[in-house]
């Protein structure tokens, strides 16, 4: 009988008994929390992993500290990447292909939450720019070198049910900025992007989803100011109403359980093109006063495809798959 998972499962729990030796997995972000988690998850069930990180100085001592027990260099190949930055990405990207070596897995998981209006090197909203438009043009150039039978695994989160994409005015030009308002649109655009991912990819055998990896207090909240906060806390309890379970954070190994479980453990048929959370696939919600599942509108294809054209429009580069 196949082990069940939740809300409260590790990542180490999740890859009990699975022997990861043969696998080669591409993480983003592995200089603090969740990115470090994952990676150092991966390592110990014998994955050979290979990380992205702006800063490879904090990631070499953050994967050091993680994992004490290995050789001195470290476990994870560092590439240098900044997200909001497409000529760095761009390099990146073409490190790797020249290595040639191929990939089982890519878990996009580098980020930034509700930070102060701002724009990336390329002149994009920077949640937009950072989250979206820097994983698309980096994966798109990786695909490649992914095996037959590869998943990709966007990290989102709950707050894509904060706001849709905004196909006509992504930079926020004519839009009154707000910070949460463009970290849903940036998690939203995660999700479309697995879902076109997946429909582009599937007849090859390589499938795409999105994960919630629950809420965690990592620097991912760096830019969370108090009243940021307040403002987040209360549009969880309005929506949490008086029959659900009050919200709790998970611990770091708690939020990585389910990248790893839809990466490695869940069936690519389960997991291709859906949203998931809590270590299981999410049917679609559209409920207002509902904090759990996905809205529909990041799972509709066409939207996905729209979302697609636009961003190739924006980084100036189009992507025949």
């Amino acid at each position: 009988m196949a082990k069940t998972f939740g809300a409260e499962s590790t990542a180490d729990e999740v890859l009990e008994g699975i022997d990861l030796s043969r696998k080669r997995v591409l993480v983003t972000g592995v200089s603090a929390g969740l990115g470090v988690e994952t990676a150092r998850s991966l390592v110990a069930h014998g994955a050979t992993v290979v990380g992205t990180a702006r800063d490879l100085a904090k990631a070499r001592r953050a994967l050091g500290e993680a994992l004490p027990q290995q050789p001195p260099n470290s476990p994870v190949d560092l590439v240098e990447m900044d997200l909001a930055s497409l000529s760095s990405v761009r390099k990146a990207a073409s490190d790797l292909i020249a290595r040639a070596q191929p990939f089982d897995a890519i878990i996009a998981n580098a980020g930034v939450m509700a930070c102060p209006q701002g724009k990336t090197q390329d002149g994009f909203e920077t949640q937009f720019g950072t989250n979206h438009l820097g994983h698309f043009v980096f994966i798109n150039r990786l695909l490649p070198l992914l095996k037959s039978g590869a998943r990709i695994v966007m990290l989102s989160s709950a707050g894509h049910q904060m706001s849709d994409v905004d196909l006509e005015d992504p930079n926020f030009e004519r839009t009154p900025y707000q910070p949460f308002a463009a970290y849903g649109r940036s998690k939203t655009a995660n999700i479309l992007y697995a879902v076109a991912l997946d429909s582009k990819l599937k007849g090859r055998g390589v499938r795409a989803t999105a994960v919630h990896p629950g809420g965690i207090q990592t620097e991912l909240g760096r830019h969370l100011t108090p009243e940021l906060i307040e403002q987040m806390m209360a549009r969880i309890n309005r929506a949490a109403g008086s029959q659900a379970p009050a919200f709790r954070f998970k611990t770091v190994p708690q939020g990585s359980a389910t990248s790893v479980w839809s990466g490695f453990v869940a069936s690519a048929d389960a997991v291709g093109g859906r949203y998931c959370e809590d270590c299981h696939v999410c049917d679609a919600n559209d409920d207002p006063t509902s904090r759990v599942g996905v809205r529909s509108y990041a799972l509709d294809l066409a939207h996905a495809n729209d979302l697609w054209r636009k961003s190739e429009e924006m980084v100036g580069e189009r992507f025949q798959l």
